[in-house]
Parts: C-alpha cells; structure tokens; sequence
C-alpha cells in the first residue's frame, strides 16, 4: 500500500491483510512505526493498494477507511478486527 505526501513524497509498506481496509489500516500502523508523523496520511489522503496473486490495485479514500473502521461488524470476526485494528491505530488513527 503507498500515499504520496503533502510534499509529494510516495511512501510504501508491504502488509498481509484479508481485506482492503484491513490492509489500509495495517499500513497506517507500520506508517507510525516507522516514525512518518510529519507525513502522516489526513482525511483528504487517498491509498493506492496492490494486491499480489492475483495482481490488482485498489484506491482508497482515508475518509472512507475511517468510516468503515467507525461503523459496526458485519460479524462477530468483522467486528473483533475493527476493534483490533481501532486499537492497533488509536483514537486519533482515524482521523
């Protein structure tokens, strides 16, 4: 998954995630691991996601992750991982 910065600077991590979103998120956590503060993503940000076998690209909106990870489980599973991945991102990483 990659966003390019205000300053126009793409930035990549390689995930493993069963969905998109969850992908998104597990970024956006490696993102802050790696000390990206200052380029941080913002609501306006727009993720651009390869998938590997098959090979595919998806883009995502930061709005649109937020919300998705803002709103109840489809199922129990869903639900644990949204709670997860709000965990793993903070109150802020939504946002």
């Amino acid at each position: 998954m990659s966003f390019t910065d205000s300053e126009g600077i793409t930035h990549t991590a390689q995930v493993a995630a069963s969905t998109l979103y969850e992908a998104a998120a597990l970024a956006v956590a490696e993102f802050r691991k790696c000390g990206l503060a200052d380029g941080m993503p913002g609501t306006g940000t727009r993720f651009t996601i390869a998938v590997h076998g098959p090979s595919m690209m998806h883009e995502l909106p930061m709005r649109k992750l937020a919300a998705w990870l803002g709103s109840g489980g489809k199922s129990p599973h869903e639900q644990a991982l949204k709670v997860r991945l709000r965990e793993m991102l903070g109150e802020e990483g939504t946002g």
